[in-house]
Formats: structure tokens, C-alpha cells, sequence
């Protein structure tokens, strides 16, 4: 779907959810929602860049894989505007497959997704070192 098919005042989150309450089942997409819901809320209030995204391990650790993949393309949907994210697996090394939300063009150039890998990678990494540098330090570690 392009643009210019858009309904009037239509948010592409707003069909992507459509597509989706047609195609899940009630409970599945109740689920969904209720994991969606403050992501949304969050988006309606700022805007996109002031926000960091992630879906809460607490909450999502027992539902369904396809529901935390549903989870993530909606807010991908709505932060980006677009209708073609698409979730791909990659394997980052040292930390195993990680899964990503990326536009179609990316998720079919191997490049790309190497370098998104080389990347979470290094956050890794820089995370790591911190860790010991507060624990070394006495601080806290759990960020």
C-alpha cells in the first residue's frame, strides 16, 4: 500500500492494527494491545526521537513469539509511518541471534544487516565494560 491510498486522516499504525484484528485471533490481538497500548499512548504524547522503545521483558517473557514480533512491527509501524518494517533474525557474535524491526530494503542486504550486527555488537560490549566499571566502582550495575 502506497501513500496516496491512505485514507483520509488514516495513520498507517491505525490499518496496520485493522490488518491485524481481522487476521488474529480476539484473545491473541487483546494481548497485543494491552502490550502496544503504552508505546502508543507514549507517541500520541512526544514524538518518536525523544523516546527509547522496548518492550518490557516482565511483561512479554510469557507471551508468544508471534505476539512479541506483532508487538514490535505496530511500533515500528508507528514511530517510522511506513507499512514495509519487516522483523529479521541476525546472529550477533558473542551474544547469538538477535531480532530486529528494519525496513524491506535492509532486511534483504546481507551488508546491512552485518553491519546492524557489528553495531549491537559493539553496544554490547560498551555495556559490558560499564557494567565492570560500576561494579568496580561500588555502583550499581542493573542498567
Amino acid at each position: 500500500m502506497n501513500e496516496s491510498e491512505f485514507p483520509p486522516d488514516g495513520r498507517p499504525v491505525d490499518m496496520y492494527l485493522d490488518l491485524l484484528r481481522v487476521r488474529m485471533d480476539s484473545e491473541d490481538f487483546a494481548m497485543l494491545l494491552k502490550v502496544v497500548a503504552p508505546a502508543l499512548r507514549a507517541l500520541d504524547e512526544q514524538s518518536a526521537e525523544t523516546l527509547d522503545f522496548a518492550l518490557d521483558p516482565q511483561e512479554t517473557e510469557e507471551l508468544p513469539q508471534e505476539i512479541r514480533d506483532e508487538a514490535a512491527l505496530v511500533i515500528a509501524t508507528a514511530v517510522t509511518g511506513r507499512l514495509d518494517n519487516q522483523l529479521v533474525e541476525i546472529q550477533v557474535d558473542g551474544t547469538g541471534p538477535v531480532r530486529v524491526v528494519t525496513d524491506a530494503v535492509t532486511a534483504s542486504d546481507p551488508d546491512r544487516l552485518a553491519e546492524i550486527a557489528g553495531c549491537i555488537q559493539q553496544r554490547q560490549n560498551d555495556t559490558d565494560e560499564l557494567r565492570g566499571i560500576a561494579a568496580a566502582s561500588g555502583l550499581p550495575t542493573d542498567f
